[in-house]
């Protein structure tokens, strides 16, 4: 990195009529009658304030060693720690996705069995519907009524519950009990 000093060199007795800038900017010496100002030695205000000071204005033993811009320290970065990381990174990524396969697998598999066993319970619940629609039928309510032993009732009688009123003539029911209840 070629750094070019702002001020004269020590070594030269002309100072350099250019010095270049941080930034690209260019500056040049004006002379000594102009960088001098009312109140002082030299001017702080414009651009006469970058200009470069001559030599001849600072004593001898009052000058500091001049300062240089140090390169900077080479960047190395080990590579292998961020190698690993990446690699570590892709083999969790893999893994996540093949567990999540093999979730997604399994519960597909849970689902179609439990379509299988919907199926076997929805045919059950129809079986149980005919049987219960089998067994509420007339003609099978009255052949379980004579197997219990039980007969025809006559015309019944009805009690009207405001006034206590009967309606109708109570009878007793007539009848054989049938064979099959005894």
């Amino acid at each position: 990195m070629n750094v070019t000093p702002l001020r004269a060199s020590r070594r030269s007795t002309t100072p350099s009529q250019e010095a270049s800038r941080p930034g690209g900017r260019a500056v040049t010496q004006q002379a000594t009658v102009g960088n001098e100002s009312r109140s002082g030695r030299y001017r702080t205000v414009g651009s006469a304030a970058l200009a470069v000071q001559p030599e001849a204005a600072a004593p001898q033993e009052a000058r500091r060693p001049r300062l240089r811009l140090a390169p900077p320290m080479p960047v190395a970065a080990p590579r292998t720690p961020f190698v690993l990381l990446i690699v570590l990174v892709v083999v969790a990524g893999v893994l996540g996705i093949l567990v999540l396969n093999t979730k997604i697998a399994e519960g597909g598999m849970q689902l179609t069995e439990m379509k299988k066993q919907q199926q076997q319970l929805d045919l059950r619940e129809q079986q149980i519907s005919q049987e219960i629609a089998q067994a509420e039928s007339p003609g099978h309510l009255d052949a379980a009524a004579k197997r219990l032993g039980l007969v025809p009732a006559g015309a019944p009688a009805f009690i009207r519950l405001p006034d206590g009123k009967i309606i109708g003539v109570p009878q007793p029911a007539t009848g054989k009990p049938s064979i099959t209840s005894q």
